[in-house]
């Protein structure tokens, strides 16, 4: 049985293992609260209490690498806010552990706000340069190229859109507010489901030291999207300020269907 370790198992990476499990891999999974590992256990996944910090790992990070060819790396940087988190330092200090180990394959998840924003409609591609304007897309930059240049392992980057599922979608922070901007920037979603079924598919098939962008090939308007769907759901409507500058890109995912050959489940979200 082959196994995997993925570092992260919160909204994502707990029903990623789940799926893992199913479909016959082993699965050992990190979290930063003493509350969950028994969740973790339950579901029959090998739990592990790990937090890293930018100069030191803590709990037993060898143990949990142990055994396992692929690590997946789902723990995304916190930045928001007032937070300033160091995430480059964090990876830096995970990366020699996992080069002592027996990990021969990372699956780093990554965002599409590596890319930043245009003033004009523009259709990004893999090939396209990076160009974050946030704190967030810079480290996470920087990280995908700490992770993909190591030779002592092989990394590929995945870069998701705005993550939504049954219990998380943007509308319900959107819906009844005023004066929002952007609303005819194009919506770069992805749905739970899709995202575990790239990252399933990325691991039967074995393509690493690759970099895939993972967004639902669906891009109408914000304000025609998040309209409708208030209306599906029975929300106040957002308004938006048609009057304001227009800033967004519309991500491609034709390296996902045309290489993986992966076929979307949620395409219209």
């Amino acid at each position: 049985m082959t196994q995997i370790s993925i570092l992260g198992c919160g909204w994502l990476g707990l029903p990623l293992a789940k799926a893992l499990l199913k479909n016959g891999f082993s699965v050992k999974g990190s979290t930063t609260s003493i509350d969950k590992l028994s969740v973790i256990e339950n579901l029959g996944i090998q739990p592990y209490l790990l937090a890293l910090e930018s100069n030191n790992v803590s709990g037993d990070i060898e143990t949990f690498l142990q055994g396992s060819k692929t690590l997946i790396i789902d723990i995304p940087p916190k930045l928001r806010g007032n937070s300033k988190e160091d995430f480059i330092g964090k990876i830096a200090t995970l990366i020699p552990f996992i080069e002592k180990s027996k990990i021969q394959n990372v699956l780093f998840v990554s965002s599409t706000s590596v890319y930043g924003e245009t003033p004009t409609a523009l259709s990004v591609t893999e090939e396209t340069k990076t160009c974050p304007e946030t704190e967030s897309g810079r480290q996470l930059v920087a990280v995908e190229q700490l992770l993909q240049t190591n030779i002592h392992f092989k990394t590929t980057n995945l870069r998701f859109g705005g993550l939504i599922g049954e219990d998380r979608h943007p509308i319900r922070f959107l819906a009844g507010r005023k004066n929002l901007e952007n609303p005819k920037a194009p919506i770069n979603l992805i749905h739970q489901t899709d995202c575990i079924g790239i990252i399933l598919e990325i691991l039967r098939q074995n393509y690493w030291n690759e970099t895939f962008n993972a967004v639902a090939p669906f891009h109408p308007s914000r304000e025609a999207y998040y309209t409708q769907k208030a209306i599906d759901l029975g929300l106040d409507l957002p308004e938006f300020n048609d009057e304001s500058p227009n800033f967004g890109k519309t991500i491609l995912s034709t390296k996902v269907e045309n290489v993986l050959g992966y076929t979307f489940s949620k395409p219209n979200l």
